[in-house]
């Protein structure tokens, strides 16, 4: 989650309310954290010399450069203290995060119902026998992210297995529904990568739903057809 103000000075703002906070003795020690790290002590000073260098009339294009980089370093620098000692540490109260301008806990059950949004994706090429499942996401209401639904992905090879592979059952006819495809992979990511090397030239079939984390899946999508590069 991104609780950092957009505006750099809003930004500012919020890191030296953040220093003032959790770089206090007091709070640090009962938290159970020896220090707030110096480099964060470091990068707010000198992003704020950053931003007033940018306010004169006569700063250039590589001090605004030098300012957006610091401000990511800092931006990446309390997110790793954020989460590495405050996030999960029972000792940090809520009224800490409040004062702290940091996202509540969110400390009310969630029910994980039944997907009922279709997947789509795009498949594309990056290679010799690869194949790639991208833009996986829902085809119409985006489900509530704290659900944690994932993607399975099913696919199948049109063709007779390999002696190796006499085990295996293989695809002997087109699928029309993607109940018929024997092999799946789960996700949780925007695209999956698929390395089909030792099947180039043959026709792969995918199709995919969203599943929860009781393995309840939701409707399944359209049959993807592609032939291995």
């Amino acid at each position: 989650m991104n609780y950092f103000p957009i505006a750099d000075l809003q930004l500012l703002a919020w890191v030296k309310n953040f220093k003032q906070l959790a770089g206090d003795p007091d709070r640090l020690e009962r938290w159970n954290i020896k220090a707030f790290p110096p480099t964060l002590f470091n990068l707010i000073a000198e992003f704020e010399a950053a931003l007033e260098r940018c306010a004169l009339p006569t700063h250039n294009a590589t001090d605004v450069k030098e300012k957006n980089v610091l401000k990511a370093q800092l931006m990446k620098g309390i997110r790793s203290f954020v989460q590495g000692f405050l996030a999960r540490n029972d000792n940090v109260t809520e009224m800490d995060r409040v004062n702290l301008r940091l996202p509540q806990r969110d400390t009310i059950p969630t029910n994980v119902p039944v997907p009922v949004t279709q997947v789509v994706g795009v498949v594309a090429f990056t290679g010799l026998g690869l194949v790639e499942m991208r833009n996986i996401g829902p085809a119409t209401d985006k489900p509530d992210a704290r659900a944690g639904y994932g993607v399975r992905i099913y696919y199948g090879i049109m063709g007779g297995a390999t002696a190796e592979e006499n085990n295996k059952f293989r695809l002997t006819a087109r699928p029309t529904h993607g109940s018929e495809l024997p092999h799946s992979v789960f996700t949780r990511r925007k695209r999956h990568l698929f390395d089909f090397t030792a099947e180039r030239g043959k026709e792969v079939f995918f199709c995919m739903r969203y599943e929860n984390s009781k393995g309840e899946a939701g409707p399944w999508g359209k049959i993807f057809q592609a032939f291995v590069p």
